[in-house]
């Protein structure tokens, strides 16, 4: 395995772990998300650089795009959260509740 290789998937990993188990606030979950995202953008930029695969150069674009959405409707939902429970946290959140 390349360093390149290792640093994104300890990047994807990371992410994953912090997901995983430090599941306190809802703010800390959407940047253990976005950091998934953001090595998932950088490893298909560079393998389709590397390779020179130009039918598959619009694909990291495209996987960037989908993280802004993912990330404004995170924050959305956050802030939705904050406004109707005064904080964050996940453990004061129910799903039974409307």
């Amino acid at each position: 395995m390349t360093p390149v290789h290792f640093t994104f998937s300890a990047m994807f990993i990371l992410g994953l772990m912090g997901l995983a188990f430090h599941r306190t606030h809802l703010l800390s979950a959407l940047l253990c998300l976005e950091g998934m995202m953001l090595s998932l953008f950088l490893a298909l930029a560079i393998w389709a650089m590397q390779f020179g695969v130009s039918g598959f150069s619009a694909a990291p674009l495209l996987l960037l795009a989908f993280s802004a959405c993912e990330a404004s409707a995170g924050l959305a939902l956050l802030v939705a959260t904050a406004r109707s429970h005064g904080t964050d946290r996940l453990q004061s959140l129910n799903l039974l509740q409307c």
